[in-house]
C-alpha cells in the first residue's frame, strides 16, 4: 500500500485534534467540506473507518486513535526536520518589532547602511501603535520602552525617554507663549496612552495646575508631531526622536524643562536567539547607530533570581 498524501494525514490530525471537521477548516483555511472530503479519502485507501461521525459528535475509532498515536510522532519529525532544514540552508529572516515613530524617525533614514553591509539577511519589519511594554513572541529583536525589568531577555539600554513641549514655528511667532503659564492660553496635543505626560511635565516646569483652552488626543507619536507641525497646537514629543525635526526646524522646542519619565529605549532579544547570526548582526549595528557610550550595558534578568 502506497503512503497516504502528507495534506491528508495533516488534515486529519488537527481534525482529531479539534474534534470538529468544521474547528479543522478554520484552521487549515479550507471549507468543512473539503476536510470531509480528505477524511474519506484517506479512510477508503486506508481500508478502514477512523473516525464516528454523529450528529452533534465527531469521536475516533480504535483504528483512529491508534493511527493518531503514531502519525504524530512523525509530523512532528518531519516539521522540525523541515524547520532546521531551513534555518541552515534558507535566506535568514530576522523579525523586528519597533515603534512607528522610533521607525520613521530613526530606523528608516539608516536603514539603507544595513542593507549595504548585510544584504544577505532579510528583515521583517514591523510596528504597532500600541505601546510595547513586553518582548513579543513572534519577533527576534524589538525595541522596548520601559524600566528594563523584563525576565529571560537580553535588553541593552540605548537611550532614555524625555519629553518636551514644541510646535511650528509660525505657531509660535502668532502666539503669545512666554512661559510656561502661557501654553493654557491655546491648544495641547496629548497621547491617548499617556494621557498622564502634561500634568507630570507642568509639575516638574513648577506649574500647580495646567488646564489648557483645549486638549486635542492623537493614538500615535507621528500623528502628534505632524499635527504640530501643522500649527494645530502645542505637543509633547518624545526629546530623543524629534531631534531631527528641531534641528530641520520643522518643530520648534518651547522650553529647556524636559520630562524625564524613567523609562528608556531597550533593544531586546531572546537569549536562544542572540547567537543567531542575522539576530546578531542586527544588533551590533543597531547598537553602532543609536546606544550610547554611557547606556551601552547588557542587562540579563532571570526571573530565578
Amino acid at each position: 500500500m502506497s503512503s497516504p498524501p502528507l495534506r491528508y494525514l495533516k488534515t486529519f490530525q488537527i481534525a482529531a485534534k479539534r474534534g470538529s471537521f468544521k474547528a479543522a477548516s478554520d484552521e487549515l483555511f479550507i471549507t468543512a467540506s473539503a476536510v470531509s472530503h480528505q477524511i474519506k479519502a484517506l479512510e477508503q485507501q486506508l481500508g478502514l473507518v477512523l473516525f464516528n461521525r454523529g450528529a452533534r459528535a465527531l469521536a475516533l475509532t480504535p483504528a483512529g486513535s491508534y493511527y493518531l498515536e503514531h502519525i504524530e510522532a512523525v509530523l512532528s519529525r518531519l516539521e522540525l526536520a523541515t524547520e532546521q532544514l531551513h534555518m541552515r540552508f534558507a535566506r535568514e529572516v530576522v523579525r523586528l518589532q519597533v515603534p512607528p515613530f522610533f521607525a520613521s524617525e530613526l530606523l528608516l533614514p539608516r536603514l539603507a547602511g544595513f542593507s549595504a553591509k548585510y544584504g544577505d539577511t532579510d528583515i521583517q519589519i514591523a510596528t504597532d501603535t500600541t505601546p510595547n511594554e513586553e518582548h513579543a513572541a513572534d519577533c527576534d529583536v524589538s525595541i522596548v520602552v520601559g524600566h528594563g525589568q523584563w525576565s529571560d531577555v537580553q535588553a541593552t539600554e540605548l537611550f532614555a525617554q524625555t519629553y518636551v513641549p514644541a510646535c511650528s514655528p509660525t505657531l509660535l511667532r502668532q502666539s503669545h507663549i512666554r512661559d510656561a503659564t502661557d501654553l493654557a492660553q491655546g491648544s495641547l496635543i496629548a497621547h491617548n496612552h499617556r494621557p498622564d505626560l502634561w500634568d507630570r511635565w507642568a509639575q516638574q516646569a513648577g506649574i500647580e495646575l495646567l488646564r489648557p483652552k483645549q486638549l486635542i488626543h492623537f493614538d500615535t507619536m507621528s500623528a502628534m508631531v505632524h499635527a504640530a507641525e501643522q500649527g494645530v497646537g502645542v505637543a509633547l514629543v518624545s526629546a530623543p526622536l524629534a531631534a531631527a525635526r528641531f534641528s530641520s526646524g520643522t518643530l520648534t522646542r518651547l522650553f529647556d524643562c524636559e520630562l524625564a519619565t524613567g523609562e528608556s529605549y531597550y533593544l531586546v532579544t531572546r537569549q536562544a536567539d542572540a547567537d543567531r547570526p542575522g539576530v546578531a548582526h542586527l544588533i551590533g549595528w543597531m547598537l553602532q547607530q543609536f546606544g550610547s557610550p554611557r547606556h551601552e550595558r547588557i542587562l540579563i534578568r532571570d526571573e530565578n533570581r
